[in-house]
């Protein structure tokens, strides 16, 4: 009997031996759907990663008027997010402006080679257009001149980091753009515009008409410690080019957008930087910023682009894959 059932277990040993080997290769292409499909996203997704950042770093050259060796820059960005990518050449596009870069990699399997899949090529493509800002919400609620803008760049855009200083309104001294007899740009008005309710910014977008924010004082809502934070930053500001009214009632039509480096301003007698920023021979009274217009590539979704906007030397940047 027990010589029997020894017999009877040792042959069922061995269809038990013959049905794990059958079912070995769909066991092991389960393993790979489990392991090698997740391996094969999580590569795409540290790709698209690297493709984002080499199409930024390529527009980020590209905005500021000059590509260089885009397919240089695009591979030293891919590489630094994912050393086994490869870019390809990126691809530039007029209308709108925009480039495109793609990378790839293959992948190699840790269990399909066994059902005869031993790689899979994986690529991810980013594009990112650009444009001159067409609106946005400005951390400062002022307003620029063109002819101040002209006279400070020189008539073209930003190319110098020399120190300049802009007078408000009757401060101005200098006497580089045309004023009415009574000496503000707006009468009434110290080129502040009325802020975002209960805030110190403005939202403004190009061809709007921004009221002036009456009074030498900054505005309600803002504070000197919340400019203090701005100095040494760079700062987007709108730009105008018409003006009308005066008081309450005074406008400035915003034209475009430039970029500006904060490093001192002097609003009234207390709300100062320090000690004589408008420069040698200066009041009190006067009311004047330092710093200088320059090329700039804002990255935040704070700010919005158009081909069609005046290139004042900033440039917005938008991911659009």
């Amino acid at each position: 009997m027990t010589s029997r059932l020894r017999r009877r277990l040792g042959r069922e040993d061995g269809a038990s031996a013959a049905l794990v080997a059958v079912l070995l290769v769909p066991l092991l292409g389960f393993a790979a759907i489990a392991v090698d499909i997740g391996a094969l996203y999580a590569e795409r997704a540290r790709l698209q990663v690297a493709a984002d950042a080499a199409a930024i770093a390529v527009a980020q050259d590209c905005s500021r008027g000059n590509c260089g060796d885009m397919l240089a820059t695009a591979s030293r960005m891919l590489l630094a997010n994912d050393p086994e990518g490869r870019a390809g050449q990126p691809v530039l596009s007029n209308k709108p402006l925009s480039v495109t870069v793609t990378g790839s990699t293959p992948k190699e399997h840790w269990f399909a080679g066994v059902i005869g899949h031993e790689a899979t090529a994986v690529s991810a493509t980013a594009t990112v257009g650009w444009g001159g800002p067409s609106g946005g919400t400005s951390v400062v609620p002022l307003a620029f001149s063109w002819c101040s803008f002209q006279a400070q760049t020189k008539g073209g855009l930003p190319s110098t980091q020399d120190l300049q200083t802009i007078f408000f309104s009757k401060s101005d001294k200098a006497g580089q753009c045309p004023r009415p007899a009574g000496g503000n740009t707006v009468p009434g008005g110290f080129a502040w515009v009325v802020p975002d309710p209960g805030g110190c910014t403005a939202t403004h977008v190009i061809g709007q008409k921004l009221w002036s924010d009456t009074g030498a004082s900054i505005p309600q809502g803002c504070t000197q410690a919340q400019f203090d934070k701005l100095i040494g930053t760079t700062v987007l500001l709108p730009v105008f080019d018409e003006f009308g009214s005066g008081g309450a009632n005074g406008w400035y039509h915003v034209y475009g957008y430039a970029a500006f480096v904060l490093k001192g301003y002097a609003f009234n007698g207390s709300t100062t930087s320090g000690q004589k920023v408008c420069g040698k021979g200066t009041t009190p009274s006067d009311r004047c910023i330092t710093g200088y217009f320059t090329r700039f590539v804002e990255l935040s979704d704070a700010w919005d682009y158009s081909p069609d906007a005046p290139q004042l030397g900033a440039s917005i940047l938008r991911l659009i894959r």
